[in-house]
């Protein structure tokens, strides 16, 4: 359900800026008595004023005779049908927010608590948990498909390095990148972690994904909490493979990841 919602508002959204666009266009290769009329208009000005004045006639073959006059009455027609085209795709996006907005809030409240993730994020992660249930059966599977999970690329002259990966579900991807970017700018203890490991010489884009890992982590425990629980299935239980990415330490605190034997704990 929330799939089919987020899909029908997406589509919504990218005509509302075609229409707004096409709206502006007109505006502003209109006639320049109509055209200085309009461009002092606010965009939520315009919403409103720009569907109400009806042209001066509908039939403008009646302007014939007048070329300027048909000319303006031409371009109140289309101004006025773009006009309501944008605000019913507005109001129709807003409706459409609200419902997912209810059914994201009812599906996984826990989600909305984490630092960064709102009604947008969490319904894209609900969308990627939902569609590929039997390929979840994991921390590590989920971390694989959201694109996260640890490409080694160490050479004969390195050790512990890992590249980007670019496989598994992007836009569940992109939504972690967006967390973890608003976690690096207002979440304190992702702060205090990033110029800790920026300090020990590990590069923006390294530290960047450990994070993104660390998140996937969090995800997965609260979309699928049975597996979570199970030992051996995320980080919190178990003793890990020796070529996963994060590790945990036996200290008290709040986990952060990083790659290799970098992982450190930050105290709460």
């Amino acid at each position: 359900m929330i799939r089919t919602l987020r899909v029908t508002r997406s589509s919504a959204v990218k005509s509302r800026t075609q229409a707004f666009n096409t709206l502006w266009g007109v505006m502003i290769g209109a006639p320049s008595p109509l055209r200085d009329e309009l461009v002092v208009l606010t965009k939520e000005n315009a919403r409103e004023s720009l569907p109400s004045p009806a042209p001066e006639t509908c039939e403008l073959l009646t302007l014939a005779a007048e070329p300027e006059r048909m000319l303006i009455a031409g371009t109140k027609t289309a101004l006025r049908d773009l006009a309501q085209r944008w605000k019913a795709l507005d109001d129709g996006i807003k409706t459409l927010n609200k419902q997912i907005e209810a059914l994201v809030k009812h599906a996984a409240p826990e989600l909305l608590e984490l630092p960064g993730v709102g009604v947008e994020i969490a319904g894209q992660f609900l969308i990627t948990a939902g569609d590929n249930p039997d390929r979840i059966h994991s921390e590590a599977a989920f971390a694989k498909l959201c694109g996260v999970a640890p490409q080694p690329a160490s050479s004969g002259r390195t050790t512990g390095r890992h590249r980007l990966s670019r496989s598994g579900d992007r836009a569940a991807n992109s939504a972690l990148y967006i967390v973890t970017i608003v976690r690096m700018r207002h979440h304190q203890p992702t702060r205090d972690y990033f110029e800790r490991r920026l300090a020990e010489g590990r590069t923006k884009r390294e530290i960047i994904r450990c994070v993104k890992r660390y998140i996937a982590c969090e995800i997965h425990r609260i979309s699928h909490p049975q597996s979570a629980s199970e030992p051996g299935s995320n980080p919190f239980h178990g003793p890990l493979d020796k070529h996963r990415s994060i590790e945990r330490t036996v200290q008290h605190g709040a986990l952060v990841v990083g790659e290799g034997k970098g992982v450190e704990l930050l105290p709460q």
